[in-house]
């Protein structure tokens, strides 16, 4: 079985020798960048240096699956925010916010940006050079977008004094996350992760069931790929409401134990990542990380990988070790 069918497999939970490898999202490091001769910034919005670093994830680690989109500021970048991109050795960030209330929002024709327009060209490039690869695309949740635009700490007030508000807010800005994942999937993605921060931290298990189950329900509906939903830290707390949104997949963090996670999905959805990024990749060793690969096939994942963006000096051999150890483990041969 070819990389980009054992994916979309894995994901959709048809039949599929062992496990697959990928990140859906960022895998991207200086010493990939070193080695592919394309460096951030200029690959957050230049097609072709996006083209180059996005490669390493088959060239170098061997993974069966490719996503370009590094950064968590395009649309934000496309729509107004400011942004500070970095360098090298750093991501890039909202330095302003845009808007105060529902009433002040304002979506220009964004698809026209040159950073959005990077990102399809990148995504249809690397769809012919890699026929046999998944190649995935990404976008941010409204949950996420509505940090940007109206800051972290004014956002999460308006859940509590102004519930209303807040899913007019959301329902707004989902058609910005529906609207560029499907020009990505036109443009040559296989599969879709929507990456939404609804982390245990800024939104409770019973906000995430009244704001973002029907949000989150109509992204997946509307976006015409499978979808990957990923949310960081212990979300353990909220499977159980991710498996009603009908999402294909979830992309979950170390902090969730992966037999736990397999336990409360009971088959409803499947599992990706758990590969711990800032103790076991970033510091550790290749045997380490083959001992995190095992136990989470064990317990029954269907593709391992990182479980998040991977911190920027994680080495090239743990990450390889992902995929040398999955395959061996998992039996693909």
């Amino acid at each position: 079985m070819k990389p980009k069918q054992l994916i979309i497999n894995k994901i959709c939970k048809k039949p599929a020798p062992g496990c697959g490898v990928c990140n859906p999202v960022s895998s991207a490091t200086v010493g990939q960048m070193e080695t592919m001769g394309a460096f951030f910034p200029e690959a957050h919005y230049d097609p072709l240096k996006m083209y180059e670093l996005s490669r390493a994830s088959y060239e170098l680690l061997d993974y069966d699956g490719i996503m370009p989109v590094f950064s968590v500021v395009i649309e934000s970048y496309a729509i107004g925010c400011k942004v500070d991109w970095g360098k090298s050795d750093t991501m890039p960030r909202i330095t302003e916010r845009l808007w105060k209330n529902y009433s002040d929002i304002n979506i220009p024709d964004f698809m026209s940006n040159h950073a959005v327009k990077a990102v399809l060209e990148c995504i249809t490039k690397l769809k012919n050079s890699y026929p046999d690869v998944a190649i995935i695309g990404k976008v941010f949740g409204p949950w996420t977008l509505s940090y940007h635009f109206f800051g972290v700490e004014e956002f999460l007030i308006k859940t509590v004094l102004d519930p209303g508000q807040v899913h007019s807010i959301l329902g707004r800005l989902m058609e910005v996350t529906v609207k560029f994942a499907n020009a990505q999937v036109d443009a040559g993605a296989d599969v879709i992760t929507v990456a939404d921060h609804a982390t245990r931290d800024l939104c409770s298990p019973e906000s995430y069931r009244d704001f973002l189950i029907p949000v989150h329900s109509a992204i997946k509906e509307r976006i015409k790929a499978p979808v990957i939903l990923h949310i960081c830290g212990d979300t353990s707390d909220r499977i159980e409401y991710i498996c009603r949104t009908g999402f294909d997949s979830f992309h979950f963090e170390s902090k969730v134990d992966a037999c736990r996670a397999v336990e409360i999905a009971g088959g409803r959805i499947s599992l990706i990542g758990n590969i711990n990024n800032p103790s076991t990749l970033l510091f550790k060793k290749p045997e380490d990380v083959r001992r995190e690969v095992k136990n989470a096939i064990e317990c029954g994942l269907d593709i391992i990988g990182p479980e998040c963006a991977v911190p920027l000096f994680t080495p090239i051999e743990n990450l390889r070790e992902i995929s040398i150890a999955t395959k061996e483990f998992s039996e693909r041969g």
